[in-house]
C-alpha cells in the first residue's frame, strides 16, 4: 500500500541518519516494518474533547453564551444548527463558525414558542442529515418583586426556561442514531437565594432537576447534562459591566475575583457534549467562579 511504501521510506530515511550520526550499529536502531505490523496511532486526551463530523443544535445562539457555545463545538470540529430572533446576529456567528472549518445553518425563530424549538431538530437532519449534541441555552427572565411576579409572569418564565428544553430535547433524542448529548444551561440563581428572583429562580431549579430526571429517562443511551452559570460578561450584564463601581463588587463579592467570560462557558459545553464527558449525565456543572451567594443585589426594601 502507499501508506506502507511512504512509511517504509521514512524509517529507510532515519536509520541513514541514525548511521551518519552514531555510526555503524550491529543491529538496526529502527528495523524495517515487516506487512503484518499494524500502525498504531497514539491518542492523547485532547482528541476526547474533539466531536469531529458531528451535529449540534444550538439555541439562543446569536449572541453571549449560545454564539461561544456554536463557535467553541465548530472548533471542535462540529457542525452546527443556529437559532435566535435576529439573522444579522446570526449570520455573524456563521461567518465565525465558517472561520473554524465547519459550517452553520442559520435559523431565525422566535424560540419562546416550544414548537420553534421543537422544529429545530428536524432542521438539523434536514440540512446535515443527523443530530447529535443539544445544547439548550435560549432562556432567562427579567427580575421582579415576589409581589409583583404573577402566576402568568411565573408560567411564560417556565416555558421559556423549561418548556423550550424539553421540547427540543424530546424532538431530538428520536433522531439520534448514534447516541448523543444534551447541555441544558441553568443558573446558579436555581440554586442559591436573592430578592426578586422568584420566576428566574425557580424556572432555573426546575431545569436542573428536569436535567437529573430526564438523564435518568435517556440512560444509557443519551446523557443530558446542565451547567449553573454564574455572572457571565454578556450583552445581557452590560449595564453592569459599563459600570466600575457595581462591576467592582460583583468581582469582589465573587471567590474567584472576576466575572465570567463567554469561554469558560463554551469550554464546559464542549466537555459535556464530547466523549471527555461520556461517563457524565444527570449533573448540574456549577461555572460561576465559586459563588455561595448572589453576587448582585437588586436592593429591594423589606416589606
Amino acid at each position: 500500500m502507499e501508506i506502507d511504501s511512504t512509511i517504509d521510506a521514512f524509517m529507510d530515511t532515519l536509520r541513514a541518519d541514525c548511521a551518519r550520526e552514531f555510526g555503524r550499529l550491529d543491529r538496526p536502531v529502527l528495523p524495517r516494518r515487516t506487512e503484518l505490523e499494524p500502525v498504531t496511532v497514539r491518542r492523547m486526551i485532547l482528541d476526547r474533547f474533539r466531536v469531529t463530523s458531528r451535529v449540534a443544535v444550538v439555541t439562543g445562539a446569536g449572541r453571549g453564551i449560545g454564539a461561544g457555545a456554536a463557535v467553541a463545538l465548530a472548533e471542535a470540529g462540529a457542525d452546527v444548527v443556529i437559532s435566535s430572533r435576529t439573522k444579522t446576529d446570526l449570520d455573524a456567528v456563521a461567518a465565525r463558525v465558517a472561520d473554524a472549518g465547519r459550517r452553520a445553518h442559520v435559523v431565525p425563530a422566535d424560540l419562546s414558542d416550544p414548537a420553534a424549538a421543537a422544529a429545530l431538530a428536524q432542521a438539523a437532519v434536514g440540512e446535515f442529515g443527523r443530530v447529535d449534541i443539544v445544547v439548550n441555552n435560549v432562556g432567562g427572565t427579567y427580575p421582579r418583586p415576589l409581589l409583583e411576579t404573577t402566576p402568568e409572569f411565573l408560567e411564560e418564565a417556565f416555558r421559556f426556561n423549561v418548556s423550550t428544553a424539553h421540547a427540543l430535547t424530546t424532538a431530538a433524542v428520536p433522531l439520534m442514531t448514534d447516541g448523543g448529548a444534551v447541555v441544558n444551561i441553568s443558573s446558579n440563581m436555581g440554586r442559591v437565594a436573592g430578592r426578586g428572583f422568584a420566576a428566574y429562580g425557580t424556572a432555573k431549579a426546575a431545569l436542573a432537576h428536569y436535567t437529573r430526571l430526564a438523564a435518568y429517562d435517556l440512560a444509557p443511551r443519551i446523557r443530558v447534562n446542565a451547567i449553573a452559570v454564574g455572572s457571565v460578561a454578556t450583552s445581557a450584564l452590560e449595564v453592569v459591566v459599563n459600570n466600575p463601581e457595581i462591576k467592582g463588587k460583583m468581582e469582589a463579592d465573587t471567590p474567584l475575583r472576576r466575572l465570567g467570560e463567554v469561554e469558560d462557558v463554551a469550554a464546559a459545553i464542549v466537555y459535556l457534549a464530547s466523549p471527555a464527558g461520556s461517563f457524565v449525565t444527570g449533573k448540574v456543572l456549577e461555572v460561576d467562579g465559586g459563588l455561595q451567594a448572589p453576587n448582585l443585589e437588586l436592593g429591594l426594601p423589606d416589606l
